[in-house]
């Protein structure tokens, strides 16, 4: 995986000191667990937004005939090809 260019963040002493023990404790830099932190917040906020995705799919399916008869048709395995 490729890195981006680098990104300068301003914490509060208080800030910086908490990451900097819970980094020494995981045996890493302060650099490797905010990268490691801001993927997975990244990654939470995706999965987020496709729950909501899903979930406004799942309202429109419900209350739209057609948009039911469609998933009901098309998610349904049928076998003889």
């Amino acid at each position: 995986m490729s890195q981006a260019a680098p990104i300068s963040v301003r914490l509060d002493p208080e800030v910086r000191a908490v990451l900097e023990h819970e980094a020494a404790a995981r045996g890493t830099g302060v650099s490797s667990l905010l990268r490691e932190l801001a993927t997975q917040a990244a990654r939470d906020i995706l999965r987020a937004r496709i729950r909501a995705q899903s979930a406004a799919v799942g309202a429109h399916v419900a209350q739209d005939r057609d948009a039911e008869g469609f998933y009901r048709d098309w998610g349904t395995p049928r076998s003889g090809g």
